[in-house]
């Protein structure tokens, strides 16, 4: 209240107009209240009742203390201390800025026209009601930025609050936490579920501008290790969110219902494990499923691949791309020879070369495992 202090300073009413102004004090609240309900909206509900009474009231200690501070005898601290909690108030009652400050000016402009009503028959000189006047308008600038800042920190409270509330079920969805606790976790942050979740893997300084561009109900966490950003993208268009993400270095899981997110993010940090050319896993699923389960895989390669372990490394080799090959082309030679850059010959007496190694190569159980087992090149 430092500038209304130096605006009262500089007036300090007598007793006698002060006596005048407090007589009149009940009428001019009651004044001031009727005039919000009027000309602002949406305050027209909410002066009512027993919440107007609690307003009148306020409004009533407020004018008391202004008439402290017009006679000298008050500094501005409780006055600005309970505009700075009205601020917070507006914001838990779902009002904005826009409406309190509206309310204010009324409330100055009928408060001015009531306190001058009394303070000039009271005798105040005509060269102080211009002072009065600068001190009224004063008290009240210095009671909006006081409730104007209450109110920038409680909504500023409220979003860190619900940006926290967030990221904790976003963390809550990678750990795989069961439905019950994520659907407490989401209801605690405000956050309607949809049918799907699907993870997106990228560098944790991509993560927030590559947020903006997408649904609003995106969850991002950008602070996991190794630099790490993820988000989880609701109901996601795959071609569209792909074609959004293309100037990113971006792993896109698989869509997942969305208390199954976690498995979206396990397979597309999987994906980033093998490749780092891997942007949609849905176009790496065999690598995927071979390397599931690493140790299973090389016991499987070991036992189905151990008759070339018997021959020399670079005919091992050939014959193994051979193989590969002709599983591939299911046996097509003229498709191998091609696929292999040999010629057809070279393929027939490799292939017998192949079956005198693998005599079931026929059986379907032999194909399956040997296709398994050559079905990623050796690194």
């Amino acid at each position: 209240m430092s500038h209304a202090i130096q605006r009262a300073s500089e007036l300090a009413l007598d007793e006698t107009t002060v006596t005048a102004l407090r007589a009149a004090l009940k009428t001019t609240a009651d004044e001031i209240v009727q005039a919000i309900i009027d000309e602002v909206p949406p305050y027209a509900g909410a002066l009512q009742g027993r919440m107007g009474g609690t307003i009148r009231r306020a409004v009533r200690t407020a004018l008391g203390h202004y008439l402290d501070l017009a006679s000298g005898n008050a500094t501005g601290g409780d006055a600005g201390d309970a505009a700075y909690e009205l601020g917070r108030g507006e914001v838990r009652d779902g009002r904005s800025m826009d409406a309190l400050l509206s309310a204010y000016r009324v409330g100055a402009r009928v408060a001015w026209r009531c306190l001058a009503a009394g303070a000039v028959p009271a005798g105040l000189p005509a060269a102080e009601v211009a002072k009065f006047a600068e001190l009224t308008f004063a008290y009240i600038d210095e009671l909006s930025a006081a409730s104007a800042a209450g109110h920038a920190d409680e909504l500023a409270a409220r979003g860190r609050a619900h940006e926290l509330h967030l990221e904790h079920l976003a963390r809550d969805l990678l750990a795989g936490q069961g439905p019950d606790a994520l659907l407490a976790s989401a209801q605690r942050a405000g956050w309607q579920p949809p049918v799907s979740l699907t993870a997106v893997l990228l560098p944790a300084a991509q993560a927030r501008p590559a947020y903006r561009a997408l649904d609003p109900s995106t969850l991002v966490l950008d602070d996991l290790p190794d630099a790490t950003g993820v988000l989880l993208v609701p109901d996601a268009d795959r071609p569209h969110l792909l074609r959004q993400l293309t100037d990113r270095t971006a792993v896109v899981g698989p869509a997942r219902p969305w208390t199954r997110a976690s498995a979206s993010y396990q397979r597309a940090v999987r994906a980033r494990s093998l490749s780092s050319d891997i942007r949609d896993t849905e176009d790496h699923l065999p690598e995927l499923v071979l390397s599931a389960d690493a140790d299973a895989f090389a016991d499987l390669r070991a036992r189905a691949l151990a008759p070339l372990r018997t021959l020399p490394v670079a005919t091992a080799r050939r014959l193994q791309e051979t193989l590969r090959a002709w599983l591939l082309h299911q046996g097509r030679r003229d498709e191998v020879a091609a696929a292999l850059f040999v010629h057809p010959q070279t393929v027939r007496y490799r292939m017998s070369q192949l079956r005198e190694l693998f005599p079931d190569l026929a059986s379907p159980h032999r194909v399956l495992e040997l296709t398994l087992a050559v079905g990623l090149r050796d690194s």
